[in-house]
């Protein structure tokens, strides 16, 4: 079978994820661009209260590796079930708020432990269990949805909200992530679900994990994703609110942030093909470095649209690899009977990072009432975590369905 043959004859699992994870929790954290300034307005919130939203990403740190446990044991359509029904009650609660910002906190908190279950870390399950050769172009094309929405629906999106409220949109987000989720379970092959061994569950808790903490690689990624990541929830809640404190008019908004999405969409491919076909290591490291220049370029005193814009799509370009190179680094190094397992703790250290950044971005907008020495220190960590990645093992055969059976899934990598 050919590298687009093997694509080809997993259409379904593909198909399943890319739906999945656009109308899932990827998708729901972009709203917050949106819906943050016209909540600002209405309710007197201010950004320094606003930028709290950005801790939630905490309540990752034990959502994801749930999740990612979950889906290994009970298989994808089970575990994303509890996420497609969750989204659109809380889509709808929230078109009823009042103004009160901890009962807005609540319910994103409770969006955040239940909604996880509709993220990569479950979905792309389905993806690495049946593709092997083509699994980076894999990855990509099943995390472009996300992408290819925001580049699309966003700018619509953002202009219904201004014309007929945040409450109409909040509505119209409930409906759309229940249809398309649901659409995205029918799709979900029926052999996606584990364990893949019959061993007793408590037994392989506790060998996985203990396995895990003795392995290097593990410690390098999760080192690196953690630093890499202290800017990351700008993405999803502040870039609009920083954008416009740069004097981007607001009427353009919505186009800067189609940049931001395709850059992701790019991204994502990129990311995909080379992974295929150079040391996965390098791949990250350069995917993980682009978000410090563009957050030096916003930084600075070039306040130009075109530098903005170029600033944005290098973020963005980061943004949309990210989840391609994790995803197949966790296959390649740690096999796939604890994919999620593993896949759930990496994200979750991306989580860390970024509520980490949330704080010190509140600490920074009170002492200065500016972005500027946040994205500096940001940037400069950015870098020194892309670089721990130079230190995993460079090009190996990706994991087969084989290799779960046969070798460790948790071996350390060298």
């Amino acid at each position: 079978m050919t590298y687009f043959q093997e694509l080809r004859s997993n259409w379904r699992p593909l198909l399943a994820a890319m739906i999945g994870m656009s109308c899932g929790f990827t998708a729901m954290a972009f709203t917050n661009s949106i819906m943050g300034p016209h909540l600002i307005h209405e309710f007197g919130w201010s950004k320094a209260q606003f930028a709290l939203v950005g801790t939630l990403s905490l309540i990752t740190l034990v959502a994801l590796p749930i999740s990612g446990r979950l889906v290994d044991m009970f298989g994808v359509r089970r575990t994303a079930f509890v996420g497609v029904v969750a989204g659109p009650i809380t889509f709808i609660i929230l078109s009823h708020m009042a103004g009160s910002l901890p009962f807005y906190l609540a319910i994103l908190v409770l969006q955040n432990l239940l909604c996880m279950t509709t993220t990569s870390t479950v979905y792309s399950r389905t993806v690495v269990q049946h593709v092997v050769r083509a699994r980076g172009l894999a990855l990509a094309l099943a995390a472009s949805g996300p992408a290819f929405t925001l580049a699309t629906a966003g700018p619509i999106f953002n202009n219904f909200v201004g014309s007929h409220g945040w409450r109409a949109g909040y509505i119209v987000l409930a409906i759309y992530c229940f249809v398309g989720g649901s659409i995205a379970l029918m799709l979900v092959p029926p052999g996606s679900k584990g364990p893949l061994k019959a061993v007793p569950i408590r037994k392989e808790v506790t060998r996985d994990y203990g396995l895990l903490l003795r392995t290097p690689a593990f410690w390098i990624m999760l080192s690196g994703l953690s630093l890499a990541s202290l800017s990351q929830f700008v993405a999803n809640s502040q870039l609009g609110i920083m954008l416009l404190e740069k004097g981007v008019p607001a009427s353009e908004l919505s186009g800067m942030i189609s940049v931001f999405a395709i850059g992701v969409l790019v991204g994502r491919f990129v990311s995909g093909i080379a992974l295929d076909r150079f040391s996965a290591s390098l791949v990250t490291t350069i995917v993980l470095a682009l978000p410090a220049v563009g957050l030096f370029l916003i930084a600075s005193n070039l306040g130009e649209p075109l530098v903005l814009k170029f600033a944005i799509l290098l973020i963005g370009l980061s943004y949309g690899a990210e989840s391609d190179v994790i995803g197949y680094l966790v296959a390649r190094t740690f096999g796939i009977g604890v994919y999620g397992t593993v896949l759930g703790l990496m994200v979750a250290s991306i989580s860390l990072g970024s509520a980490s950044g949330s704080l010190l971005l509140s600490i920074t907008l009170k002492s200065t009432g500016g972005y500027g020495p946040f994205l500096i220190v940001s940037g400069v960590l950015a870098l020194v975590g892309s670089l721990l990645f130079l230190l995993l093992p460079g090009r190996t055969p990706p994991r087969t369905q084989e290799d779960v059976d046969t070798v460790p899934a948790t071996a350390p990598a060298g």
